[in-house]
């Protein structure tokens, strides 16, 4: 695609894509964000790092959320997670507003935060135990989590055996046994090397096929926005404020060979432009001290 066409082209979708939207928008609501708000306490008055944070969630939609540092993606999560409290707006969840940590949120953090002395088998069956499932009942169910992620042949494993995509499984898996409505994803696949994220994010997108669950996953990558969302939520920063919700045209299912695409590289520009806006700065021209011979250049 000419890399001079306007950036408009990312609004442009393919029929089948529009249609899809449009069953999408009948299903329910799972997720309201309704006017939520943050501050916090400084030095010289109240910081604010959410403002009116609106959106609707539908069920099963995987939305993700990106903006520049400090726009309060993660302040979001934690809001939506119960692990923090907005100081104003509300959230609901099914038409019910909902505070503090609930079964129907699960998290799914950057770090792995796997019990290091439970097997993986029992990792997973830890939070339906603590809801009171028997421990039979626990461990067929945790079985079937693993038989989902792909790691039953891991099941008497202990984390430290495991690599950083493994461990990442386990934690979804972990995270979905109690069948939350809603899977929060705090940039995940952060911490993993780019081949072991490439690998995570298709094993994602096949589990999200296969489970009625709705997704909000946070990221810094523009890609794997793309990639990944039905919707993109576009933050900017001081104050984190909704910039635009972007509906992703690149059809489903996805493929890594769509990342050259038309309708990703659109939306590619059109989040860079958000993102990363061009500046014209004067460049001060430094002091140059040559320390090589004459004629020895590398130009």
């Amino acid at each position: 695609m000419n890399s001079s066409a306007p950036s408009a082209d990312y609004l442009r979708q393919a029929p089948a894509v529009t249609e899809r939207f449009q069953r999408l928008k009948e299903r329910p609501v799972v997720l309201e964000i309704d006017r939520l708000g943050r501050q916090f306490a400084g030095k010289n008055g109240p910081v604010v790092a959410l403002k009116n944070i609106s959106l609707k969630i539908h069920r099963r939609e995987l939305v993700c959320v990106i903006g520049p540092s400090g726009c309060g993606k993660s302040t979001l999560i934690r809001i939506i997670a119960g692990l923090d409290a907005p100081t104003g707006g509300r959230m609901l969840v099914d038409g019910k507003e909902s505070r503090g940590p609930s079964p129907e949120r699960g998290m799914v953090f950057q770090g792995y935060t796997l019990f290091p002395w439970l097997t993986v088998k029992q990792n997973v069956m830890f939070g339906l135990e603590m809801g009171g499932m028997s421990q039979n009942a626990a461990e067929g169910k945790s079985l079937e989590w693993l038989k989902l992620v792909g790691l039953t042949q891991f099941e008497e494993s202990y984390p430290a055996q495991l690599s950083g995509g493994m461990k990442q499984r386990v934690a979804i898996a972990r995270a979905l046994a109690p069948n939350p409505r809603v899977l929060l994803m705090d940039e995940p696949f952060g911490a993993l090397d780019a081949q072991t994220r490439a690998q995570m994010q298709a094993h994602l997108l096949e589990i999200w096929r296969n489970v009625d669950v709705t997704i909000l996953f946070i990221t810094h990558d523009l890609d794997e926005a793309i990639y990944l969302a039905d919707r993109i939520l576009v933050l900017k920063a001081h104050p984190g404020e909704v910039q635009e919700v972007i509906e992703v045209s690149v059809p489903r299912p996805r493929r890594a060979d769509q990342f050259n695409s038309p309708e990703f590289l659109a939306t590619k520009r059109r989040l860079e432009e958000l993102i990363h806006p061009r500046i014209d700065v004067a460049v001060e021209k430094l002091p140059i001290v040559r320390l090589t011979p004459v004629g020895d250049d590398v130009e």
